[in-house]
């Protein structure tokens, strides 16, 4: 009996041809919304997590606020952080160890091509050296990682050889010479692709030699802390915080720092996202109710045009739970095609979003088909389409047979 609704339902969708696919637009339209919206933001998300390196929970990071001019983060600040200030954040008992850390932008030279891009200091210690590389998650595609007593030797990103178009054809590789600021460097290792704007374009050089190029002195853009517990590590943050705002001079609240773990910058990056997507989420919402007007609307037009229909079914013998489930299993079914076109669009937006991403950024985010996400989705496109459906079925069932036939 029910199988019959079902057929009966689809054959009469299909009879209405355009005035269908106009009721289905506005569902289409909400659950397309619906659907790309949480695509697309898993997507960003991953790709925020991957440019800022958010992969690890064991490093804080410092670095001064109060910007004077443009540049990587914790430069060109109107108060800079010095070395001073790491070395008395190191004297704290909650932190094991700090890194000094200096990012400059830079004029990079190979084949007579010129291009700018920002240099990252290297520690000249070993301990600190490999801490540097733990934090960054570097590893090496060819040649080799730099040491203590390299000098006048760099590293550089992925996208430094692999783009071999943007230095006249020809390909950086370990042995090459490149110039940086007019100063004359071998390239002794290139890293792995790891998906990040900022990782595949790095140039990682000595920090002596970096001081000796940039002539920064004292100043210090960002501090990287180690911290004695890595399960109190919210402890160490607001032991920073209050070292720094006494060395400063500022209230809380009125910090000119920030002091920062990985899980705060990926939940001020999620606070971010969730502000967007609650907004789309309530445009979709519109467009889905509107969509559900459009088919209250369809159906009760329906009901109209078919009371002869209604009052033959009720004369063969059709009680009205039958006439009722018919109009209901055909609003339905009109939410539910609606759900699926939307289904399959959205998720397209979403491969479509994640290839872009990958192209602009040079990220590696592989999109995923979240199953619970369409089910749940196709099962609340058919309810909607059925809640919208029940005045016009209703309707339908309490036709007069005698009165339906005269129609």
């Amino acid at each position: 009996m029910i199988s019959d609704l079902f057929s009966l339902a689809s054959k009469n969708i299909k009879r209405r041809g355009l005035r269908s696919w106009l009721t289905l637009l506005g569902i289409f339209i909400g659950v397309t919304a619906v659907v790309a919206l949480i695509s697309l933001g898993n997507i960003l998300q991953l790709a925020v997590s991957s440019q800022l390196g958010l992969d690890t929970n064991e490093f804080i990071t410092v670095q001064a606020g109060g910007l004077s001019g443009y540049g990587p983060p914790g430069s060109n600040v109107v108060d800079p952080l010095r070395e001073d200030d790491a070395n008395a954040i190191e004297r704290l008992g909650s932190a094991k160890n700090t890194i000094k850390r200096n990012m400059v932008s830079t004029k990079i030279e190979f084949n007579e091509i010129i291009d700018y891009k920002y240099a990252g200091s290297l520690p000249n210690n070993k301990k600190d050296l490999d801490l540097v590389y733990a934090q960054l998650g570097l590893d090496i595609f060819e040649g080799r990682l730099m040491s203590p007593s390299d000098s006048g030797k760099i590293i550089l990103g992925y996208n430094f050889y692999n783009k071999k178009e943007n230095w006249g054809g020809k390909q950086i590789t370990p042995g090459k010479t490149v110039y940086v600021n007019d100063e004359k460097f071998q390239v002794i290792g290139i890293l792995t692709k790891e998906g990040s704007l900022i990782k595949d374009n790095m140039v990682l050089m000595n920090e002596d030699d970096m001081g000796d190029i940039f002539d920064y002195g004292d100043e210090v853009d960002v501090i990287v802390v180690e911290p004695e517990n890595k399960d109190k590590i919210q402890k160490t943050k607001e032991d920073i915080e209050e070292l720094l705002r006494k060395r400063r001079g500022v209230k809380k609240g009125e910090e000119d720092f920030e002091v920062s773990t990985p899980e705060a910058t990926l939940s001020t990056v999620n606070n971010l996202l969730k502000g967007v997507q609650i907004f789309i989420a309530i445009i979709a919402l519109i467009s889905v109710f509107i969509g559900a007007i459009g088919i209250v609307n369809t159906m009760t037009t329906s009901v109209l045009e078919r009371k002869r229909e209604i009052g033959v079914m009720k004369s063969v013998g059709a009680k009205n739970k039958h006439i009722f489930l018919q109009f209901f299993i055909e609003s339905s079914l009109l939410g539910l095609v609606g759900g699926v076109a939307g289904v399959l669009f959205g998720t397209l937006i979403g491969f479509a979003g994640a290839i872009a991403m990958n192209n602009f950024a040079g990220t590696e985010v592989t999109p995923e088909i979240n199953l619970i996400l369409i089910l749940s989705v196709l099962a609340g496109s058919f309810l909607i389409g059925g809640i919208a459906g029940i005045i016009p079925a209703l309707n339908a069932a309490k036709q007069n047979p005698v009165e339906a036939l005269r129609s």
